[in-house]
């Protein structure tokens, strides 16, 4: 399941950073180590078949090192899940702390490995974790295709995590309001055929939004499709900084869009029942209800009801440096 400036709830594991750190520590890199060259200072000298040996020793060295952070890892979630049980349990769920975990993961990366590799990995270590500590299963709406659905859950749950499809948005929320900790995935964009699902999530006790994902968007995501990630109630788990609303309408206004648009709510979806016009809006947590209420009035909306149905973090851009430019 990153947020600009996201603080990280206390508590969560979902990936071994201090580790990472502590083998940094251990082993610095020097500016000229991140960026590839042609060939190393340090190797002009030598034999190319001792440097290509001593390289493969290299390798074989970091990949026992990071199998090693791996079950380093495995052994801290192990002592996690007994003081869980210890405090009487609590959701392995944390998507505000993996959503600035994959924030700092792509402002930080830099060299020939792409990031849509380093992200895939570090998903799979996050979801695999995630269910280790509890057993859980993904629901996926596939009505508009398997596909680009099953891409996008591999990517980002791995395939330890049993995936389960369902036809339309309304199935995966009832099939998770049913299930014992599990997640629900669907597109973002529905269509006009998925009505307003939505109004499922309305209720203390329903359901909600808890993540938008991909963490990382960037034009050629292999897992871009933007989808809504649902789940029982998370509490003090959840990612806050955009808060996403279910608002029912007397009557539609032509200047509602601009007015919302104006102080920084996005309309998600629209759908119209035989009493209500209903929106799903999503709101920058430091605006409040108040704002779209103001707005509302502003376009002449009349009775406006609004309803919490979920939250999640900021949506963080990701653009490629430019490569280097030389000059004649």
């Amino acid at each position: 399941m990153s947020q600009a400036s996201a603080t990280c709830p206390a508590g969560r594991d979902s990936f071994a950073l201090g580790g990472l750190r502590h083998y940094e520590e251990r082993h610095p890199l020097s500016p000229e180590a991140r960026v590839p060259a042609v060939v190393s200072v340090r190797d002009a000298d030598k034999d190319p078949q001792q440097i290509l040996g001593e390289l493969r020793v290299d390798i074989d060295r970091i990949d026992a090192d990071m199998h090693a952070l791996l079950m380093e890892r495995g052994e801290i979630i192990d002592r996690l899940i007994g003081v869980k049980a210890r405090m009487g349990g609590g959701s392995a769920f944390r998507p505000g702390r993996e959503a600035d975990m994959m924030r700092r993961l792509a402002e930080r990366h830099r060299g020939l490995l792409p990031l849509d590799t380093i992200e895939g990995i570090w998903r799979i270590i996050i979801a695999t974790f995630t269910y280790v500590q509890s057993n859980y299963s993904v629901h996926a709406d596939i009505a508009g295709g398997d596909a680009a659905m099953r891409d996008s859950v591999r990517f980002h749950f791995g395939f330890t995590v049993p995936y389960i499809t369902h036809h339309g948005a309304s199935g995966v929320i009832d099939a998770v309001a049913k299930a014992d900790g599990d997640l629900g995935m669907f597109r973002i964009d529905g269509g006009a055929t998925a009505g307003a699902w939505w109004r499922r999530l309305e209720g203390h006790e329903t359901p909600k939004i808890i993540a938008r994902l991909p963490f990382v968007e960037r034009p050629d995501h292999p897992a871009g499709m933007p989808v809504f990630v649902v789940a029982k109630p998370l509490e003090e788990a959840a990612a806050r900084e955009i808060m996403v609303y279910s608002a029912q309408l007397e009557r539609w206004r032509d200047g509602i869009p601009p007015a919302l648009a104006a102080c920084g709510v996005d309309i998600i979806g629209n759908a119209a029942d035989q009493y209500w016009l209903s929106l799903l809006l999503a709101v920058p947590a430091r605006l409040g209800e108040a704002t779209i209420h103001e707005a509302m009035r502003t376009a002449e909306a009349g009775h406006v009801r609004l309803n919490e149905v979920g939250s999640h973090a900021a949506r963080f851009a990701f653009h490629r440096p430019a490569a280097p430019t030389t000059s004649a």
